[in-house]
């Protein structure tokens, strides 16, 4: 069985809309797209690269699906992870998409889990990026393994966040963390079961 890891970009206030340009997603009016590339250094970007080199498959939300097969198939910059995204196949959750033009993209159809636990038994590393709702699905349905997110020093206020309100409650623990020169933090975790619960109010009163 393969594991499914969900990259992302967020800002530290959480928002995950539009990092890669002004006009990549405006729903409900953004205003900030293209928030992340001031905040790049080569360092960081050279670990994006890797990660992305070391995936087998794609697994996409319909609306991050269009923007990366309107601007992949055409990118002149970033031949490394352009050539991956065109090349590695690709699972795309959809209810109104029927045709899928980008190469090697397939509509998943019928129960998103099964189809997921499917897409994991064949390939080693399935990443998601982007996908906002597809995340929250994952989660509900227990198929997310790994987290892999990039942290900017940055507050928006608003915008799509990652982890909204109605995110399925879930305990998480830190594998690796590294900073980089122009502030961005890279956090990595995996699934560690159900949020843990305690009582500071009991350990002060031990203590005293």
């Amino acid at each position: 069985m393969g594991q499914l890891i969900v990259s992302e970009f967020v800002t530290l206030d959480g928002v995950m809309q539009a990092p890669g340009g002004p006009e990549e997603d405006t729903e409900g009016g953004f205003k900030h797209g293209g928030w992340q590339a001031p905040l790049l250094d080569e360092e960081s970007f050279s670990l994006i690269t890797r990660d992305i080199g070391r995936m087998d498959a794609l697994l996409l939300g319909r609306k991050t699906y269009d923007i990366f097969a309107a601007y992949w198939p055409k990118a002149t910059t970033d031949k490394e992870i352009a050539d991956k995204l065109n090349n590695a196949p690709k699972f795309v959750a959809s209810r109104s998409r029927r045709k899928l033009e980008w190469n090697n993209s397939t509509l998943i159809q019928g129960d998103l889990s099964k189809e997921v636990a499917r897409i994991k038994q064949k390939h080693r590393e399935v990443h998601v990026i982007g996908s906002g709702n597809l995340v929250q699905s994952l989660l509900r349905h227990d198929l997310v393994d790994l987290f892999n997110l990039w942290v900017y020093p940055l507050l928006l206020g608003t915008g799509k966040r990652l982890f909204g309100e109605g995110t399925v409650p879930a305990g998480l623990r830190l594998t690796s963390s590294r900073a980089f020169p122009k502030g961005a933090i890279h956090l990595a975790y995996e699934r560690a079961g159900k949020p843990k619960h305690g009582d500071l109010s009991v350990e002060a009163e031990r203590t005293t």
